[in-house]
């Protein structure tokens, strides 16, 4: 996930998360023509979302990212965030991977429903369109670079 470090930004390694669940939440098109028996379906669209749920870690700074959006109340740009999904099982010989890009609206729900551990959790809802490319790292995956496909 995209996150500001200093004055840079930095594609981020999302860890300690317990739950990370994604939905396509297609969009259909349903008609039934009279002369038919069954009625024809299409898919219109998507609107993508991800649950998502952390068990705290002040020093993570991903997980700070989400605090900061949820504790401020950020809204509208202030609460959109990068999201590379970058798939390992495609690496390459220059150890390059297929990746998705797109940008996300964090929308915080809860926190701190566990007595074991301090949770934030919520859901990440499609706020631009997919980006398709390929991602490396130099740092065993902690970071990445996201390259757009031509």
């Amino acid at each position: 996930m995209q996150v500001t470090e200093g004055n840079s930004t930095v594609l981020r390694r999302m860890t300690e998360f317990t739950e990370l669940a994604v939905s396509k939440n297609p969009k259909e098109y349903s008609r039934k023509y009279i002369d038919e028996s069954a009625e024809r379906n299409a898919v219109t669209g998507y609107s993508p979302s991800i649950s998502y749920k952390m068990d705290y870690n002040p020093e993570n700074s991903v997980h700070k990212e989400f605090a900061a959006i949820a504790d401020r109340e950020l809204t509208g740009e202030d609460a959109v965030k990068n999201v590379v999904i970058v798939d390992l099982t495609t690496m390459d010989a220059n150890d390059s991977c297929d990746a998705i890009k797109r940008a996300f609206s964090i929308i915080p729900s809860s926190e701190g429903d566990d007595s074991n551990t301090y949770t934030l959790s919520g859901n990440m809802k499609a706020s631009g369109d997919i980006v398709f490319g390929t991602a490396t790292s130099s740092d065993d995956w902690q970071t990445i670079t996201f390259t757009e496909a031509e």
